[in-house]
């Protein structure tokens, strides 16, 4: 089994370089880590003494995976959850913040147990969630998969400019929806004409 500074070194592969794109609102970005995460966490990287796009493009990427285990993998609690579901969430938490778990929430919720959707993981959460994987032991995981791919899919029907982070110029998958495929079985990611369906009401 990965352990959790692996699977953070997996994200900052996954999420890039520096990139500043006026459709995220997230803003300036650097292995995935914002500049507002810098200034919440007092991060001044060039110790300049001010924390600027600067301090985003000198983030290096170990410092990066180490942020994601601190604040995005422990801080919000995501080992009390079974470590089979662990490393989706994490990716998922860095894309979407608590976001992500709230995913997780509802999907508990429609497989009938009992579970606040407050983006929270705390005992009711990661005791719905262990009882899910007794349940459905082969399932949870592409069940979770499959969520998040279709809250990527909703953020791009209620956000045009959002659209080109699920679908690409060419119409294909954006980087969204195969982020949301890495941690989906081989049978339930969509096909290329199915995924073009799906998003064909966006024009």
């Amino acid at each position: 089994m990965q352990s959790v500074i692996e699977i953070a070194r997996e994200i900052v592969a996954r999420e890039g370089g520096f990139v500043d794109d006026p459709d995220d609102p997230g803003g300036p970005t650097n292995h995935g880590v914002t500049l507002a995460t810098l200034r919440r966490l007092g991060r001044d990287i060039n110790r300049d003494r001010k924390i600027d796009v600067a301090d985003v493009q000198a983030l290096g990427r170990e410092a990066a995976a180490q942020i994601f285990v601190e604040y995005y993998f422990q801080k919000p609690g995501i080992g009390g959850l079974p470590a089979v579901l662990q490393p989706s969430v994490f990716d998922a938490y860095v894309n979407m913040g608590g976001q992500a778990v709230k995913v997780l929430q509802r999907l508990l919720g429609s497989m009938r147990l009992a579970v606040a959707v407050d983006g929270v993981v705390g005992p009711q959460t990661c005791e719905a969630t262990a009882k899910a994987l007794a349940a459905a032991p082969d399932h949870l995981v592409d069940a979770y998969g499959i969520a998040r791919r279709n809250y990527y899919y909703a953020l791009g029907d209620a956000r045009p400019q959002s659209r080109k982070f699920a679908r690409r110029r060419d119409g294909g998958k954006g980087g969204w929806i195969l982020r949301a495929e890495e941690f989906i079985s081989p049978r339930f990611r969509l096909t290329d004409e199915a995924h073009r369906a799906r998003v064909a009401s966006w024009g």
